[in-house]
């Protein structure tokens, strides 16, 4: 079949991966570039946060996640870069005066799926046998099942498969106006297709009920002087900040969450409530060098579900949220299992 997809974020690419592997030619819209450089799935941090995201999410971004964790090494072989997946635990820790919080939340955590009596309480010489650099935190959780994806390297090497792969037609930097039954309509013309997919996220708020944007910030550091393998949350009474290692001493740090689609550059509370969490998680990030400072905007509706709606020649898929890169293959899947396209 010959298939369009309007909308080449996170979730359109994870499709068109899929929609390639299953023999379909593709047209693919997009107003941002081929490599995403305004896309929310280029900002994430790609965590695998299955298990510490159930605090305040429903079961079914539980089971979902699960599935997304198992579906990633595949897709990222597909696109050769089997080694931007870690599943390695991550760990949840807090400063002493906040470990009733710390403890709240793992026992919620319990009381929601039976999975997490698998999380590991750690004393001080457990965690430094995982990560050394911690040395100065005596208590924390370790979530084995949990990782990370690349999303940077994401967005790039699957930028270059598409781009290259023969059966892929790419329209960079094209605003498409609608998408409707088995057309996707751009510049006053609506081009046909056997079958066609809305994943444009928020540019697709004009068609999708309910959908708003939640604005997410965060800073990339460089920090010779800290050494972090894993995925890590620090609990707050106020926020939730975590620190995501990158290769070469390299961290993504976020926390906030707010109910804006200001895309604006980042407040100096923000700022100053960000940075001075993690520096009080690792002194060593206090030489740590900021080299960006990223904001945008996740889809999300009005449950902050995810949704999947089939119509005549016609799907649409939104409202991950701030789970993209926890959901997206798992969604997908279950789009394309639902036998449209058969």
């Amino acid at each position: 079949m010959h298939i369009g997809i309007a909308g080449v974020g996170l979730v359109g690419r994870v499709l068109a991966l899929n929609l390639l592997r299953q023999g379909h030619t593709l047209t693919l819209f997009d107003e941002d570039t081929a490599y995403g450089d305004n896309a929310a799935g280029m900002t994430a941090a790609g965590m695998l946060a299955v298990f510490a995201e159930l605090e305040s999410a429903e079961s079914v971004i539980f089971e979902h996640g699960k599935r997304s964790i198992a579906l990633w090494p595949e897709l990222l072989e597909q696109i050769g870069i089997v080694n931007a997946y870690q599943q390695e635990g991550s760990i949840i820790t807090a400063h002493p005066q906040d470990y009733s919080e710390l403890d709240h939340f793992i026992e919620t955590l319990k009381s929601k799926v039976d999975e997490a009596s698998e999380i590991q309480l750690l004393d001080r010489s457990e965690l430094t046998q995982l990560e050394p650099d911690m040395e100065q935190h005596a208590k924390a959780f370790f979530i084995p099942q949990e990782g990370q994806v690349d999303a940077q390297r994401f967005m790039k090497a699957s930028s270059d498969y598409l781009l290259d792969h023969p059966d892929v037609k790419w329209h960079q930097e094209i605003k498409v106006e609608e998408v409707k039954a088995g057309e996707i309509c751009f510049a006053g013309v609506c081009e046909p297709f056997d079958w066609v997919f809305d994943t444009r996220g928020l540019g697709a708020q004009k068609q999708v009920e309910d959908l708003r944007g939640v604005r997410g910030e965060v800073f990339w550091l460089d920090a010779p002087e800290v050494n972090i393998t894993r995925p890590t949350r620090m609990l707050h009474p106020r926020y939730k900040i975590y620190i995501v290692p990158r290769p070469n001493n390299r961290y993504i740090i976020g926390a906030t969450e707010i109910e804006s689609e200001d895309k604006s550059p980042m407040s100096v509370r923000s700022s100053l409530e960000l940075l001075s969490a993690v520096y009080s998680m690792h002194s060593g990030f206090a030489e740590a060098r900021i080299v960006n400072m990223v904001t945008n905007c996740r889809p999300t509706l009005k449950d902050n579900l995810p949704a999947i709606a089939h119509e005549n020649k016609l799907t649409r898929i939104n409202g991950l949220y701030r789970h993209g890169y926890l959901l997206a293959p798992a969604i997908v899947e279950k789009a394309l299992n639902e036998g449209i396209l058969k």
